[in-house]
Order: structure tokens, then sequence, then C-alpha cells
């Protein structure tokens, strides 16, 4: 145990791992503090991963040498891919996880890791000194000194819980909040606020009715989220779906008066997409019921997640209208739902790094930042750790930019935009999102991760290997010819018109008719084109198939590009320029953008503001 440190990570959740694996991996000496060792990337809410736009964050977190996805791969009891009726930029891979199994393989991880260490406390107070990070004092107090710091503090800074009228201090079921710290920062200039989530019951699976309950199965084949190695699933457990109705709706209704959020006593703002099922009630009057996914917390446990019914009212109200659910009439409820109220500090007062504008080589990440979901917090995290990593070291910050990946469009977001609910990432929020695929993390981002020493000589490899098979099975179906007597049949027969003379393969699989799962059909009728991989397969007939609108994309890319790459001097003063509009100086003033096109996305910064920044710089 050493009493200094190149980076201390506080915090032990998804952003908290992927911090302090990514600092140590690329050679930085951790230390990772935590309330509870036991604890350890505990899955807070719903025991899965991924999802629409999430999948694509791990994916792309994973290609940067970043573990939730090697993570997720073992530990998954269920994949699928969703959005697969719709466009390639939409599919998006989720798996349902083992709780326990997912927390021991990061533990185990992280503890493989020579470089990082550990310690059990909580951490009070930041010490800073001439406006640089030293280190941080514990309640116990301990100090430990450190070049960087990575606060991951989750929904523990001055966490408050509530169960209808009953209010107690925690940031989770059974673990108690954390305090003084919010308090310090405040004292140090940070604006601080109160954000909320919640969570839903756990129920006993054994006293559940799944006969009556619609059976939700993995894929047929089921995928995974790692481009390394990990293996592919071969056995599956089911989900189950099922759905309140007007006998559940009016039994919650009872609890109303007593509902925390209804009566004021929660100030802070919930997650918009993702309700509790008393304010879904509240809001969609119209609707006579609402979805329930019964989900399976693991391999070798009864207990049940009840994804949809996540709520605050009192415990026996909770109960009572579980039992009126279809397959829930005899159900025994292991502990009650929860709402929690925690401190964040608007995103805004963060670098594009993820370290803050006020004290140098001090990062925030996760929920500390408005964010919600294991997803939003783990790409934070990794990025968080990277930089506290090259700022120790002397080395040029790391950032991604909007057409590079989903973490770029959600830290931009994040820092330019803010946040007033928490954040959470769709596909919708990515302007290029069909470059920005599940399919190509790899070859977007593999290489970036390579080069700054974090994912590693086989993963570069990989992606190498498969860029080249795309590249090579690309050429080999271009110059392919296609006979009309050799493939209208099959033409006719997928209700695509016949060919009339030879054509080339390329032309022919660019057909809207023929979908992705007649491509294996198509490719069979030519023996001569190289034998690949399902992988290489399906990214090359996707680069074949949507060429027109990717080439335009990278264009339209490639024209803001050119703002990215203008930096504004972090001490520019804007007062100098007395022909920006007031509200565009004052906003310019407090975000202190890094780029001319991160000025032009601030609300308020109007087109005209941004050309007399232009025009200023000679542009």
């Amino acid at each position: 145990m050493y009493s200094s440190y190149d980076v201390i990570i506080v915090g032990a959740g998804h952003a908290g791992c992927e911090a302090a694996h990514a600092a140590a991996t690329m050679g930085s000496r951790v230390l990772m503090i935590t309330m509870n060792l036991q604890t350890i990337a505990q899955m807070s809410c719903n025991p899965a991963m991924g999802g629409v736009a999430k999948g694509q964050i791990v994916r792309e977190v994973d290609a940067l040498g970043g573990m939730s996805g090697i993570i997720s791969d073992k530990s998954m009891i269920q994949f699928r891919m969703l959005n697969r009726s719709k466009g390639p930029a939409m599919w998006s891979p989720r798996c349902q996880s083992d709780r326990n199994m997912f927390a021991w393989e990061w533990r185990k991880a992280l503890e493989e890791n020579r470089r990082v260490d550990f310690w059990q406390d909580t951490v009070s107070e930041v010490i800073v000194l001439d406006g640089r990070v030293s280190g941080v004092k514990t309640s116990l107090g301990v100090e430990f000194t450190a070049k960087a710091v990575v606060l991951t503090n989750g929904t523990f800074l001055n966490g408050k819980m509530f169960i209808g009228e009953k209010v107690f201090g925690g940031g989770r079921t059974a673990e108690r909040s954390a305090t003084g710290l919010t308090e310090q920062l405040v004292s140090l200039g940070f604006e601080s606020g109160r954000m909320k989530t919640g969570t839903p019951p756990r129920v006993d699976g054994r006293s559940l009715n799944y006969g009556i309950m619609e059976e939700q199965l993995g894929d047929e084949n089921p995928g995974k989220f790692s481009y390394t190695n990990t293996s592919p699933l071969k056995t599956q457990r089911s989900c189950w779906i099922t759905y309140t109705n007007q006998d559940v709706h009016d039994k919650l209704k009872t609890g109303f008066e007593k509902s925390p959020m209804f009566t004021g006593r929660i100030k802070g703002l919930g997650p918009r997409y993702c309700p509790s099922i008393e304010d879904k009630i509240n809001r969609f009057a119209d609707k006579d019921r609402h979805q329930i996914f019964v989900e399976p917390e693991g391999w070798d446990t009864v207990e049940v997640y009840v994804n949809g019914f996540s709520t605050s009212l009192p415990e026996t109200v909770q109960y009572d209208a579980l039992r009126k659910i279809p397959g829930f009439e005899n159900v025994r409820m292991f502990r009650p739902g929860y709402a929690v109220e925690y401190d964040f500090f608007p995103p805004t007062q963060l670098k594009p790094t993820l370290e803050t504008q006020l004290v140098k080589n001090l990062f925030f990440a996760g929920q500390i930042n408005g964010t919600t979901g294991y997803e939003e917090a783990a790409c934070q995290g990794l990025m968080a750790g990277i930089n506290a990593h090259r700022n120790v070291h002397e080395e040029a910050e790391f950032t991604i930019k909007r057409s590079e990946g989903y973490i770029g469009v959600l830290i931009d977001d994040l820092i330019t935009k803010g946040t007033e609910e928490p954040y959470r990432m769709f596909t919708s929020r990515a302007e290029y999102r069909t470059l920005l695929r599940q399919d190509n993390a790899d070859l977007r981002l593999t290489e970036k991760g390579y080069a700054i020493g974090l994912a590693s000589q086989e993963r570069y490899d990989n992606m190498v290997q498969k860029r080249e098979g795309v590249t090579k099975l690309t050429e080999a179906i271009r110059t392919a010819k296609v006979k009309p007597e050799d493939v209208n049949h099959w033409l006719e027969s997928k209700g695509s018109s016949p060919l009339r003379e030879k054509n080339s393969l390329y032309t022919l699989l660019k057909r809207p008719e023929i979908e992705q799962k007649d491509v294996d059909e198509l490719l069979a009728m030519f023996p001569e084109l190289p034998q690949e991989g399902t992988e290489i397969v399906e990214q090359t007939v996707i680069e074949i198939k949507y060429e027109d609108y990717l080439n335009r994309e990278k264009q339209n890319a490639e024209k803001l590009d050119k703002w990215e790459n203008l930096s504004i001097n972090p001490t520019f003063d804007y007062d100098q320029l007395k022909a920006l509009s007031f509200e565009g100086k004052e906003k310019l003033k407090k975000l202190r953008p890094s780029t001319i096109g991160q000025a032009s996305r601030i609300s308020g910064v109007s087109p005209s503001d941004v050309s007399i920044l232009l025009v200023y710089m000679g542009r």
C-alpha cells in the first residue's frame, strides 16, 4: 500500500472501474477508493448491458481497449440484437447479465492488474493546492496524495432514498450516502444540483406464473460485445413480458398521496425516458396498460427484476399492485422499489477531456455529470481514466469527435449543452449515426486505442485482419459478374425484378429487396468469392448497400471538421469582441469552448457570433 499515486479513482461503479483499468493499463499507479469493496461494479438497477445506442457505446468502449464488453460477454445469460428490422445504424446489441457474475468478473479483472490498489473508505475531501489537485482525504482521516483524481461518485453524494413517506440517507439499498464532498467542491466554486433516479421491486421468481406471460427468447445465434476472442453463449435464459391493467393502476393510485414525487419531497428531476410506474400512470392517463419485462438476475438465483415497475410508493402499495399483474397473483417480494435523490455537478464545468475547468487534473465521470445508465458511465470513466493518465505523464489530451463515436457525441452534448435531467444516449442524438454503427466500432476506434497504449496488440491485429478481409471481399464482389439465368429464379422468390443482362454482384447487392438475411444465400451462388467469417461478410454488405449514404455523411463530417480543428485559447478574452451578442458572450465566457465547432453548438451562440470569432481568427 502506497501513500502516493499517479491517479486516484473515487468510486467503483461502471465509471470508476473503466477509469481504473484504463489508467493502470496505460502505466499509471492507481488507487481505487470505494465505500464497500464487496460492491465493485454493482449493477444497481437492471441486470443488463447495451440496448438502443447504449450497445454501440459498449462496443466503442471495447474497441478502444476498455473492459465492459469483455465483462458483459463473460457474464451474460441472454443476448439479443435489437432493431434488426430497421437499418444497420439502428441495430443495437443488448444482453441480460448475471448480476453477481458481472461484479465478480470486474473485480477479478482489476485485481489481476498489479498497478491497481484498493482502499475501503469514503472520500470526504479533495485536496487542492494552487488550483491543482494533489490528493484526497477520507472519512477516517487518511490522506493519499496523487497527481490526478477522478470522481465517479454515482448516486452517493448526499444521497436520500424514498419509499412512500419514509426517507433515509443512502445512495443504494443498504449502503450509506457520502457527505462533505459536495460542500467542499461548492466552496471551491463549483455549481451543484440535484437529480433523481429509481429502481423497481425485486421478487421471487418461484412465485410467478410464467405460463400466462409472453416468453422473450434470446437470438437463435447469439452475438457478443467484444471484438476479442470471448465465447458466445451456448445456452440462454428466457425473459418474459406481461402488462399492467386498470386494477394495477387503481391500486397504485391509492398511494399517490404518500408519493414523495407527487408531494414534492423529491426536488430533483428524474430520467424522462425511464419514468416510474406512478409517473407513467399520471402522465399517460389514456393508456390502460404498460409493458412489464420480467428479467432473471442470473443463472443460479430465483431473484427477478421487474423492469418497467420503478416506484417509490409505500411498500404495501407496491406489493398489492404487483399482485394484480397477470402472472404475479402469488408474488413474493424480496425488497421494494425506491427512489434516490443525489447531488450532481452540471457538466458544462468540464473540458472535453472531462477534466474540470476550475481545478487542474481533477476529473468527473458518470452520474456526477448528470448522466444515467451503466454504459454512459462506463465510457466517461474510460475517457477520464485515459486523460488522467495522459495529464500525469504530460501527454496530449485524448478526445473523440462527434463524427468518430457515440462517446464523442455524449461528451460534447454534456460539456456544450449541459443537462437538467438525467442524460441518456439515443441514436437520434448522433447526426452521423450511419457512420457510427455497432458493427464498425473497431474499425473506427481500435487504432486510436492502440496508439495511446490501451488497446492490445492482439486487438489491433484483429482489427487489421478484419479491415483487410472487408477490402478483399468488397473487391471480389465488385468484379464478380452475375448471369440472368443463374439468379433470376432466386430474385423472383425475393420479390425483386429479374435481370435482363449480365450485371455485377456489387450492383445487385444494393437492391433494397435483398435484405441482410438473404445475403448468405446469394453469396453461396459464387463459390469463387473469398470465404470470410460472418462478421466480415456482414460488414462488407452494409458498406456496399449503404455506400451512397455513408459517403454523404463522410463529406458532411469533413466539412464540419474544419471548425473542430480551429482551437480557441482557453484564456481568450471575449470581452474584447464588442460585436458579439450579449448572450453569446456570456455563454462563451462561462463554457470556455475549446474549438469553434464546440462554440457553434452552444445554445445562445448565434451564427453571427461564430462568424465574428472566425473573422477575429483570420478565417
